[in-house]
């Protein structure tokens, strides 16, 4: 793996797709072990959760449906923390088993306004899946059931996380050069 540019910034190897690969492994196994007597609704957020719930998906073995939704609450390297719909909520989730897909979690702004939503929809369970946890930039009181790998508060891209649009569609991820 190499150093590759995006836009104005430079990014260097961080985790091969080998360790994503393994790390979603070891979350479906606990997914098919969880909820193997349900029939759950997997939640993606779009649009960087796409690859991760492919790969996901693939690995989970149980009658199971997939939905989702868009949200956006990034600007370049920065969260807003302001979350935009930009595909909303478009099926009942009352009396479902969900399991919310997320690429990653930092500050958890996003995600508290998805599990609200679930909430007043009246969802029989709500789990939540994300491939990556920034624990030191994490500022809410919510459990993350399925978490693939922690990592430290630095800026990524690859394995259908961007800066700026692009750089989704590497393997690997990368983290910035300051």
């Amino acid at each position: 793996m190499q150093n590759i540019k995006i836009h104005d910034k430079i990014f260097e190897p961080f985790i091969p797709f080998e360790e994503i690969d393994a790390a979603i492994g070891r979350m479906a196994a606990k997914i098919n072990r969880d909820l193997a007597d349900e029939t759950p609704l997997f939640l993606v957020i779009l649009n960087g959760s796409f690859m991760f719930a492919a790969d996901l998906f693939k690995k989970v073995n149980m009658n199971c449906e997939i939905t989702f939704i868009k949200l956006a609450s990034y600007s370049g390297t920065q969260s807003t923390e302001n979350v935009k719909e930009l595909i909303g909520f478009d099926e009942s989730y009352k009396d479902r088993h969900v399991v919310i897909v997320e690429d990653i979690i930092d500050s958890g702004i996003t995600l508290e306004q998805v599990l609200n939503n679930l909430k007043k929809q009246e969802a029989a369970s709500v789990r939540i899946a994300t491939l990556l946890f920034k624990p030191a930039a994490f500022k809410k009181d919510y459990p993350i059931d399925y978490i693939g790998l922690e990592i430290p508060n630095d800026f990524i891209v690859g394995y259908g996380l961007d800066y700026n649009k692009q750089g989704r569609n590497y393997k690997d991820i990368y983290k910035i050069i300051e």
